[in-house]
């Protein structure tokens, strides 16, 4: 068993080892992803960077010192996020060390993360779209695949996650819904349009077979070897036909999702239909849509309007 250090009197170790004790709480006791993990030791570290630099011995952190490394991160041009993410994994570190009673203060409590500011979703016009979802040609099983799920994931809104997980069972053809199920248990039924269920179709007919011999591999779309498809292959498959499409925007797996929604409220659908089917618990997620549509109106006002 550790021997606990006295409150207050942590002159024995110097604080590289507490971090290295950190760490390890962290690994054994936290389920945390490998990213996680490891901005938690780039924060901390470079926290014990800055505290060395300055002479500063770990029971003299006031919070004017955290505040004042903070207004640091930002002078550096850290982004609001990182700053945010800095003062999460000091708060963290000082939480273990009161808890694991090698000191009786938390400089860091009570201190606010700034406010990040929400970023609008980038997406794309229609007519973008329409060049992107022609880059994929369904003469083979990879040309085949790839238009039907650009065409199925801008027909439907859904999550990158969600359209790998999809099984054909998923799918009913003849009345155009697709069953889409999230993490969390609950399912939702979203229509098809006519050209994602002609896409489709011609995969299940004609191609899937070829990626797939395998009648007890369920999932609707396969990577070459039959298995699952990962986001990051499908990461590859959208900057491929970005590349091909010459659109000079970045363009992620979620920027479909966003054109959906976004092109839906253009048209005149209503907020609720859409969070519905996106799938959003809150309204307030999707009501971000509305915001980059009203951006886009007063864009266009201003360009057409004589006395704008």
């Amino acid at each position: 068993m550790r021997q606990k250090v006295k409150a207050g009197n942590i002159g024995g170790m110097i604080l590289m080892n507490y971090i290295e004790l950190f760490l390890d709480y962290l690994i054994n006791n936290k389920e945390l992803s490998a990213n996680t993990l490891e901005s938690y030791k780039r924060d901390i570290r470079q926290f014990e960077v800055y505290l060395r630099e300055h002479s500063l011995s770990l029971e003299k952190v006031t919070k004017t010192i955290v505040i004042t490394y903070l207004i640091t991160l930002q002078k550096t041009g850290k982004a609001t996020s990182t700053i945010s993410r800095n003062l999460a994994s000091i708060r963290c570190f000082y939480q273990f060390m009161l808890n694991e009673r090698y000191m009786n203060v938390d400089p860091s409590v009570n201190l606010e993360s700034p406010k990040v500011e929400k970023k609008l979703p980038s997406v794309l016009t229609k007519k973008e779209v329409e060049l992107l979802l022609d880059q994929p040609v369904p003469v083979d099983a990879k040309g085949s695949r790839d238009k039907a799920m650009l065409e199925l994931l801008y027909a439907t809104g859904i999550r990158v996650s969600e359209l790998i997980s999809l099984s054909i069972n998923d799918v009913d053809l003849i009345s155009g819904l697709i069953i889409c199920r999230s993490s969390d248990s609950k399912s939702r039924s979203i229509p098809l349009g006519n050209i994602a269920v002609k896409y489709i179709k011609i995969y299940l007919n004609e191609f899937r077979k070829k990626l797939c011999s395998n009648d007890s591999n369920t999932l609707l779309f396969v990577n070459f070897h039959g298995k699952k498809m990962t986001r990051q292959g499908f990461w590859k498959i959208i900057k491929y036909y970005s590349a091909k499409a010459n659109i000079n925007k970045t363009i992620t797996p979620h920027t479909l999702r966003h054109s959906f929604a976004v092109h839906l409220i253009e048209n005149g659908a209503d907020i609720q239909s859409i969070q519905e089917m996106l799938g959003h618990s809150d309204i307030s997620t999707t009501q971000v849509y509305i915001r980059l549509n009203k951006n886009k109106i007063r864009e266009v006002y201003s360009k057409t309007h004589p006395r704008a």
